[in-house]
């Protein structure tokens, strides 16, 4: 087994520090959800730095601290398996699988795969809860459509701002490239 340094775990709780500041510098978006100052970005600069295992372990616990940042949301649950179903695919999984983004590398189009496949399945996370929770508050009506199926609405509700996540993280990471390849070399 992999010894954790004391340097690791500063660095890491620091950057959990980090990406739960910046999960608070919110934009919402129009149609709902919201888009972050990328918040992602902490974690996938450690997961980067001390490979994904250490990663996942890191987004858990940032994944934690969004749980009881977002308790209240918890309250919508109607029964146990509800609020349970919230806790793990809204927050815990959602946030935990963020540290799968250094999978496959650390050239410029792998870390874009990885923060794409990482992004992919916490957007997976949030369409499951969207569907067999929350589609009980799904409008009548969606982006001009008529919304008769919750699947379709959390796909399009949790696509919008997901993809707005994801591009805006790539964007920063895709143009600080070099500066972010220095902190991954420990």
């Amino acid at each position: 087994m992999k010894k954790y340094s004391t340097r690791m775990m500063i660095e890491s709780s620091l950057m959990i520090a980090i990406a739960t500041i910046l999960s608070l510098i919110k934009i919402d978006l129009p149609l709902g959800g919201g888009i972050t100052l990328v918040s992602a970005l902490p974690l996938i600069i450690i997961s980067y730095r001390y490979g994904y295992k250490w990663g996942l372990f890191t987004s858990f616990v940032f994944g934690c601290i969004q749980l009881l940042l977002g308790l209240d949301n918890v309250s919508y649950a109607e029964n146990t398996i509800t609020a349970i179903g919230i806790i793990l695919f809204d927050y815990l999984i959602a946030f935990t699988v963020i540290g799968f983004s250094s999978i496959f590398g650390d050239s410029r189009i792998k870390m874009c795969m990885g923060i794409v496949f990482s992004f992919t399945l916490r957007f997976l996370c949030h369409l499951i809860t969207g569907a067999l929770i929350w589609g009980q508050w799904m409008p009548d009506t969606y982006m001009g459509m008529i919304m008769s199926n919750p699947w379709h609405y959390s796909f399009l509700y949790n696509s919008w701002y997901m993809l707005c996540e994801t591009i805006f993280t790539l964007l920063v990471v895709m143009t600080g490239y070099k500066l972010f390849k220095n902190f991954f070399n420990k």
